[in-house]
């Protein structure tokens, strides 16, 4: 196969994409629909908890970061997505598709940093109530969402620093968005950097953060396990939706990251579709729906 340089590589083709005649407008129309209602729900939360002061607290600031985060993936998904569904030819430039890759991977980032903050906020809170606001302070608050937001742009730049210096032998990409691992399986040239990199920032965004989470809880366990029933239910109802959450949020992340690293053509091409698309659709409504329903049963 003739070898090409990355630079010279004007467009890549979602070959995820099929022909579906005009039930394509009407999928259009669906999608339209998804993505209006998570824009509306995510900013209503938002502007909720701006022009209200007594929602001006740590658990509620990391909420509104975690919705202007689910606003921020949405965006990186449904406009090219929606052009795709009319369009005949799936084609994406370069340049966007780069644009994508970088937008959707620091929407995994951020979302994870950002669960990650509210379990260390969950901790506080219950296990150590009664210093609460000595250690939970505006400063401390601000730098953990700072890093939430600046920690993704390093360590995102350098993974795709190192897909541009590939020589690409191709330009068929097997879904319905980029993705940098798809990039990189098309390239001619030598990939162990990538491919170790690649594994070091999926432990880095997603494997740590889910083992300080996981480290928060079972102490939040422990001391609801020998506390009182009204400790107990305390940590359940702040609890509840954070988890729900993350759970949700990992099924989708973790399939999508299964699906690159691994063969899954014994899977159904729709159903592959649907799941890789699942934490940049579902979660950016599941979150507001969760937590909306929260702040109004209080």
């Amino acid at each position: 196969m003739k070898r090409m340089n990355s630079t010279h590589v004007s467009y890549f083709k979602l070959a995820a994409y099929v022909d579906i005649g005009l039930f394509k407008y009407l999928v259009f129309v669906s999608l339209l629909c998804l993505y209006v209602l998570i824009i509306v729900s995510n900013l209503l939360l938002i502007v909720v908890i701006c022009m209200n002061r007594s929602l001006h607290e740590p658990m509620y600031l990391f909420l509104c970061s975690l919705f202007v985060n689910e606003l921020y993936g949405a965006t990186g998904l449904f406009p090219l997505l929606l052009i795709q569904v009319l369009s005949n030819v799936h084609v994406v430039y370069f340049p966007f598709c780069f644009l994508q890759i970088y937008c959707l991977y620091s929407y995994v980032c951020v979302g994870y940093l950002n669960l990650t903050a509210m379990s260390y906020d969950r901790y506080h809170a219950i296990c150590h109530p009664l210093q609460y606001n000595t250690h939970m302070t505006t400063k401390r608050v601000a730098a953990l969402v700072a890093l939430t937001w600046l920690f993704p742009l390093l360590t995102i730049v350098v993974l795709i620093s190192l897909t541009l210096r590939l020589h690409l032998c191709g330009n068929i990409i097997h879904k319905v968005y980029c993705d940098n691992f798809s990039v990189v399986k098309l390239s001619c040239s030598d990939t162990r950097i990538n491919n170790i990199y690649g594994l070091l920032y999926t432990l880095v965004s997603i494997g740590i953060p889910l083992v300080l989470i996981l480290v928060t809880y079972v102490k939040i366990f422990k001391v609801c396990f020998s506390g009182s029933k009204q400790t107990r239910q305390k940590a359940l109802s702040t609890c509840s939706p954070h988890l729900a959450s993350l759970i949700n949020f990992s099924f989708g992340v973790c399939f999508e990251v299964l699906q690159s690293r691994f063969d899954m053509s014994n899977v159904p091409n729709i159903l592959r579709v649907f799941l890789s698309s699942y934490f940049l659709t579902c979660q950016p409504l599941f979150n507001p729906l969760m937590y909306g329903l929260k702040l109004c049963l209080g």
